[in-house]
């Protein structure tokens, strides 16, 4: 109905250009809107006051030119001018009605447009450094990036999703020496497990497999591995200074084969099950991209000359630094350290600038709420790059705090203690924690009740608005049951019997959908859909329980299953959106 009111405006628009009262050049689009109160009708546009320069006019004035040359449409009751110049519009009973048949033909497709057709997105999200498993808060980026990107595809954009894989530097690097340090434990040797060691019971698992698999193959004594190596934390020393000894010490004694294996074992371990746990999720993507190709491929090269020859880049105590201050950044940053070492931030500009040689229109990064103060040095590297930096949206996630019975459980990602993405699918099931991650914008901070997650009331949002479409599911069984006809007749008739309020309220709603569906999508917020659905099945369950439907009225009955199986469609479609099940019995 938007649309209808919008195509209507802009006829009216080029009528009054071709009358000569408006440059057709000097047309602005106007924003259509619904009103928040009803007395002022269901929509309202702003046409007479963002043209009312062009036509050099006072905005009353253009306002009712605009009206006299709206086409005629027997879905517009009335049309007024309000206040400085908005137009209402008051739409007849049967414009609602249109709604229902309209659903129950485009089913699926009912709320997909083609608003972002020929247009290339791509939308990175997750993204976790393979060091361990997906923990929960890395399931809300996954959840929000997965829906974000499918609410883009539901209004014609053509999707991307890809996963960056981390898989060089240091961390991957502490990784490895982990796991062959605990290999050497479960070897016999006894030694001090380094504190910035990874500690998380995956290690062991990794371990384990590498000393089934090659017994003693790759043991050292601890003296060995130890002799020489600068003191750890506990000892009075660096520990960052005693893990990089201890990773340079493995590499040497491993040799490059060796260390190379325990390197990939431990990678493609923690990858393969991070895949398998996304996939799980319902989240599958076009792409996993590597960080080392990007080195192998030259690219890394490739860039740091690009901004060598657009001179931003010096050298200071043998490292090479971006002049990153000069686009607003706080301070200058390293892309080369003075070991020769490229940084993370040398990848992530190879990265970027990769993205949008590919093609991308735009490009979306989500990253978790702690990487804030990198998006200006990115956009930064991508402007002295010569590249478009507004083609580059970060979205921010902040962390997921899970609570259990009341009480805060804590996370540590280093140590081992977190609650992984697995374990919160398995206890509160992969339907509510797809949609508890998704009902804030991604900048609040989210508090996960695990016990409203797996509640079966009408406080638990996922299960209130299932059980509405399950509902409906049981009356159509019923129906059946009482050998009732539940075809519905064709186009809008016998719609006119949906007289009540309720009725009234669930048609207003439903024809909200496709402007809720493109709101989400072009503003990244499906929380926006989560809340739509919570109203549209509290709509549901108001009428349910004030109303029959399987009455003797054949016309009643025929205009009333009509609405609920449109509203079926609605609740599986919006459910579908942000990954979540639509079940026919609870």
């Amino acid at each position: 109905m938007k649309s209808q009111i919008a195509t209507l405006v802009s006829t009216a628009l080029e009528q009054l250009a071709q009358e000569g009262l408006l440059a057709a050049d000097d047309i602005k689009t106007p924003v259509v809107e619904r009103t928040r109160d009803s007395a002022h009708g269901d929509f309202a546009t702003n046409a007479a006051l963002v043209n009312t320069k062009a036509a050099r006019m006072k905005p009353r004035g253009l306002a009712e030119k605009i009206v006299a040359a709206l086409p005629e449409s027997p879905q517009i009751a009335k049309v007024e001018i309000a206040g400085p110049g908005f137009i209402n519009f008051h739409l007849t009973a049967d414009a609602y009605h249109t709604v229902v048949p309209q659903i129950i033909e485009q089913a699926h497709d009912y709320g997909r447009s083609a608003l972002g057709k020929g247009r290339k997105v791509q939308v990175e999200f997750v993204s976790a450094n393979p060091t361990g498993p997906l923990h929960v808060g890395h399931g809300r980026g996954a959840a929000y990036g997965a829906v974000v990107a499918d609410l883009l595809q539901a209004v014609g954009f053509e999707v991307h999703r890809e996963y960056y894989v981390n898989d060089a530097g240091r961390q991957m690097n502490i990784l490895a020496a982990s796991v062959w340090l605990r290999y050497l434990e479960l070897a016999g040797e006894e030694l001090a497990f380094p504190v910035n060691g990874y500690k998380g019971d995956y290690v062991w698992d990794i371990a384990a497999t590498l000393h089934r698999e090659h017994a003693d193959d790759y043991r050292f004594d601890a003296e060995t591995v130890f002799r020489g190596i600068p003191a750890d934390k506990p000892a009075g020393g660096d520990k960052e200074i005693h893990i990089d000894a201890l990773i340079e010490r493995c590499k040497h004694l491993l040799g490059d084969n060796r260390y190379r294996y325990v390197f990939e074992l431990a990678l493609n371990t923690i990858l393969d099950d991070i895949r398998d746990d996304l996939e799980k999720f319902g989240v599958v993507y076009e792409e996993w991209f590597s960080e080392r190709s990007l080195m192998e491929s030259g690219a890394v090269n490739k860039a740091i000359e690009r901004l060598r020859k657009a001179g931003y880049l010096y050298e200071d105590k043998g490292a090479l630094w971006f002049r990153s201050t000069d686009f607003g950044d706080e301070k200058d940053r390293v892309v080369v350290r003075d070991n020769g070492q490229m940084t993370y931030f040398a990848s992530d500009i190879a990265y970027h600038m990769d993205k949008l040689e590919r093609g991308f229109d735009r490009v979306i990064d989500v990253w978790g709420a702690d990487h804030h103060g990198y998006v200006p040095r990115v956009k930064a590297a991508l402007t002295a790059l010569g590249d478009d930096a507004s083609k580059l949206d970060v979205l921010l996630v902040q962390f997921a705090i899970l609570y259990r019975g009341g009480e805060k459980l804590a996370m540590s990602t280093r140590s081992g203690e977190f609650v992984t993405l697995r374990q919160l699918r398995k206890e509160v099931g992969r339907d509510a924690a797809r949609f508890f991650y998704v009902m804030r914008k991604c900048e609040q901070h989210l508090d996960f009740d695990l016990d409203l997650a797996k509640s079966q009331t009408s406080d638990n949002p996922v299960y209130y608005v299932q059980y509405a479409h399950a509902r409906i599911c049981a009356v159509l069984r019923q129906a059946s049951e009482k050998n009732m006809a539940i075809e519905p007749s064709q186009g809008t008739r016998n719609l006119e019997h949906l007289t009540e309020p309720h009725e009234l309220a669930l048609l207003n709603n439903l024809s909200r959908y496709p402007e809720i569906v493109e709101a989400a999508a072009l503003n990244e917020e499906p929380h926006q859909l989560t809340h739509y659905l919570r109203d549209l099945a509290n709509d549901f369950h108001t009428y349910y329980n004030a109303h029959q439907f399987l009455v003797d009225d054949d016309a009643l009955r025929d205009a009333r299953i009509k609405l609920v199986l449109a509203t079926r469609e609605v609740l599986r479609n919006g459910l579908n959106l942000i990954g979540v099940s639509a079940p026919e019995t609870m």
